[in-house]
């Protein structure tokens, strides 16, 4: 379908992308399914191909009710121990209305930390049956050997019957590229649930 835009009092029809007007696509790069898994690990797929690299979480649900972290790797996914600086923000509301609130979560983000960081704030991701972690992870050119390696996230769980949003950014303080990412929960396995990679065009 042609774009329309006025001019001059007229309307004339865009059949393609003016030039100097960028745009991006997403492509999948790979897909991990958990079956009782401890973590999924992504070691391969991430360099210079893309500037910006996102993580799909979908419907990840725990063994048992667990928080849920991230941590990043130079060296392939033998270690996962890059220091990092990170700001947390979560809001919650109960099914029966009885709490709510939103904050800033200073006990779980990072000040130069490189353990992992968590993902699932204000609360653990819940192990009911109809209980689960979803959203996304932005991971800003990671190949770079200038600049430090930021990182954002926008997700939602659900624990009990408690629905928490979180919002987590921050960097990994290395210069070195970034090549594996891994998931996994503070304690226990993955019970299920997908996670997609996708590159930026």
């Amino acid at each position: 379908m042609a774009l329309l835009f006025a001019n001059n009092n007229s309307l004339s029809a865009i059949s393609a992308k003016p030039s100097g007007l960028s745009g991006g696509s997403m492509n999948l790069i790979s897909t991990q399914t958990a079956s009782g898994s401890a973590n999924l690990s992504f070691t391969s797929g991430i360099d210079s191909t893309y500037d910006e690299y996102v993580f799909k979480f979908i419907n990840i649900h725990p063994a048992s009710q667990q928080l849920f972290q991230f941590n990043v790797s130079i060296d392939g996914g033998s270690n996962y121990n890059i220091a990092k600086t990170t700001t947390t923000f979560g809001a919650y509301h109960t099914e029966d209305n009885s709490s709510a609130a939103l904050n800033y979560k200073t006990s779980q983000d990072l000040a130069q930390g490189t353990g992992y960081q968590i993902l699932s704030v204000n609360g653990q991701v819940g192990a009911d049956a109809d209980n689960c972690f979803s959203g996304t992870l932005q991971l800003f050119n990671p190949s770079s050997t200038t600049f430090v390696k930021h990182f954002m996230t926008d997700t939602n769980h659900i624990g009990g019957a408690t629905s928490l949003n979180a919002f987590v950014a921050g960097y990994g303080n290395t210069t070195s590229a970034i090549n594996a990412v891994n998931f996994q929960m503070a304690s226990g396995n993955i019970d299920s649930g997908v996670i997609k990679l996708y590159g930026i065009s």
